[in-house]
């Protein structure tokens, strides 16, 4: 969804969506050397060659759902501890750092590194971006809310979460957003159960993104996981009709952003950061989900 910039002015902006700094690109100077990882950890097919993409959902084995939980478990533990390095002062960049020395001490792979040329361990997205945020050399700063989205890849299997972190004092309204978009994250995982359909879950996102005056961006949705970091069924977050049921034995992540503003954005020329068209703030959640014949079982708590 890409549109003419319609960037609201500074009073505007505080006005409308609350008191934070706007990222642009002219605040990332970095240009540091990819991360490297030992030759001994395995590492996912589109590293060395190409990326592979299933054209069918994919139902799991015993064996499959137990790598899945292990990939899921070190995923979650991963990012409690990013988490509890951010404060103020600190850069995206020392935070890629330590969350790819800590996936590596785990002997997995850091799954975002190389995917399509993504050059670092993690996203983390600031304020106004949407998601997809390459780490940087900005300081944190008090008032931030960010977005750290981890991967990992352990023993074949890919394990996919994230969660927002209020950098300092944050204003009323930026934790209305963080608070809303994960509530509507939880609530569509509780849904979920063998038979229902995929477009249900988009529709009770918006219902409660429209009930709290927010946006769904339609353009980045939940995903199939599993040996491959992307495979069907794709989620649409936002109200659709697209056709397709949850079954059984599916892992896929579900992932709803929300927008204080509109929906659409522009990509910079990194080709991977997305940023709110208007200046708003985004908020992002995201957990990996295994359904189970009696509804969700989340593997990333």
């Amino acid at each position: 969804m890409f549109r003419r910039n319609k960037l609201l002015s500074p009073e505007k902006r505080l006005q409308r969506f609350g008191k934070y700094e706007l990222i642009t690109p002219q605040l990332v100077k970095s240009k540091e050397p990819t991360r490297l990882v030992p030759l001994s950890i395995k590492r996912p097919e589109y590293v060395d060659g190409p990326t592979i993409n299933l054209k069918h959902t994919h139902i799991n084995t015993p064996d499959e759902i137990k790598g899945m939980e292990q990939a899921g478990r070190l995923a979650k533990q991963i990012l409690s501890k990013a988490i509890q390095f951010c404060e103020p002062g600190k850069t995206t960049l020392e935070l890629d750092e330590f969350v790819h020395d800590e996936i590596i001490a785990s002997h997995a792979y850091p799954s975002p590194l190389l995917y399509n040329r993504f050059p670092r361990s993690c996203c983390t997205s600031i304020n106004n971006v949407v998601c997809h945020g390459i780490p940087d050399d900005r300081p944190l700063r008090d008032g931030d809310i960010m977005n750290i989205d981890i991967t990992v890849y352990l023993n074949g299997f890919h394990g996919d979460t994230s969660a927002m972190v209020q950098i300092g004092q944050v204003d009323d309204k930026g934790k209305l957003l963080c608070e809303h978009t994960k509530e509507a994250m939880d609530r569509a995982i509780e849904i979920c159960k063998p038979g229902v359909q995929l477009k249900e879950i988009g529709q009770l996102i918006q219902k409660i993104a429209d009930r709290h005056g927010y946006s769904v961006n339609p353009s980045f949705c939940g995903h199939g996981i599993g040996r491959y970091f992307h495979q069907p069924p794709y989620i649409i977050h936002s109200d659709n009709h697209f056709p397709g049921i949850l079954q059984e034995g599916m892992t896929f992540t579900i992932e709803p952003i929300f927008c204080q503003g509109r929906p659409e954005f522009i990509k910079w020329p990194d080709d991977w950061t997305a940023v709110t068209s208007d200046g708003g703030r985004a908020a992002q959640y995201e957990h990996t989900i295994l359904l189970l014949s009696d509804g969700p079982k989340i593997l990333t708590l």
